[in-house]
């Protein structure tokens, strides 16, 4: 059933499985770009039946409000957000502290990882483990720029110009939100091709629609100086376990096997052959066992 919580004057949606289930813990489930609550459709029920298991909708997406987005050259209002890690890993938070209300497990994926990581190093103890799935790498943020070619490098101050346009944003939002768009988007982020279905498309579609949509876009791909994943490992001190698509199209599975070696808060690398960037959805019955293990081992 799907809830609303009152959050800085914004509501925001979440849903819970099984939240009678008195286990000491609770699981919350935190999703990437562009989609929401519902693209755990396989994986909260499962993990429910160990642990009250949450998903939310981040600001911006799913059916959490969407206010115009906030970008640091402009003159603030109160009433627009400012969409970056800091500000939805608070949201995350508040939610955890009020609502869940038990410390908890924080399972997150692309994005959602990165909100997961910041959000548990503020929530410290309250936060026995880490599940990152295909964590973004982030690899066009400022701090990566000496990684890039010369030529985007070159292009790079033109191209933040041109997005912070809200006309250009607006045009290229809505040419990509099209059923027949998400359909290829999804045929690279599944490579398998599993699971890729109309439920799926209408979860990723039907936000897109919504009165303020291009705004969360907006503010996006206008996010060039926020955490990267690397640096908020280096100090962690919660165990943190990584499940991978090996097939992934945007987050190369070489720099998470650094990651492993790297950080000693990393407990574990799961990969999941012939996956993509979501393998929670698109084998789920290789992924949900993996969860379920890391999870009883918490209990």
């Amino acid at each position: 059933m799907k809830n609303f919580w009152s959050w800085n004057n914004l509501k925001i949606a979440w849903q819970v499985h099984d939240e009678r289930n008195n286990a000491p813990i609770a699981i919350v489930l935190i999703h990437g770009f562009g989609a929401s609550k519902d693209h755990w459709r396989f994986n909260q029920k499962a993990i429910g039946s160990i642990a009250p298991c949450y998903s939310i909708d981040l600001v911006g997406f799913g059916d959490s409000s969407q206010p115009k987005a906030q970008l640091l050259y402009e003159k603030y209002k109160p009433e627009n957000f400012k969409y970056c890690f800091d500000n939805w890993s608070q949201q995350l938070i508040d939610f955890c502290e009020e609502v869940v209300q038990k410390p908890v497990i924080l399972i997150g994926n692309s994005i959602g990882a990165i909100v997961a990581l910041n959000a548990a190093e503020k929530l410290t103890k309250k936060c026995s483990r880490l599940i990152l799935i295909d964590c973004a790498q982030r690899t066009m943020d400022d701090k990566r720029l000496v990684e890039q070619s010369l030529i985007m490098r070159f292009i790079r101050p033109i191209l933040k110009t041109l997005v912070r346009q809200r006309f250009l944003s607006k045009t290229i939002f809505k040419n990509a939100a099209q059923p027949s768009f998400i359909k290829r988007i999804l045929k690279l982020a599944y490579p398998s091709g599993k699971n890729i279905d109309n439920e799926l498309i209408d979860i990723l579609f039907y936000p897109t629609q919504r009165e303020g949509a291009s705004e969360a876009f907006r503010g996006f791909i206008n996010l060039f100086d926020d955490h990267l994943a690397p640096n908020l490992l280096k100090d962690l001190k919660i165990p943190v376990y990584l499940i991978w698509g090996e097939q992934d199209p945007w987050e190369p599975i070489e720099e998470a096997k650094i990651w492993l070696e790297t950080f000693e808060c990393i407990k574990s690398l799961n990969i999941i052959s012939n996956a993509g960037h979501c393998p929670h959805d698109e084998f789920p019955e290789q992924v949900n066992p993996i969860l379920k293990s890391i999870i009883q081992e918490a209990i």
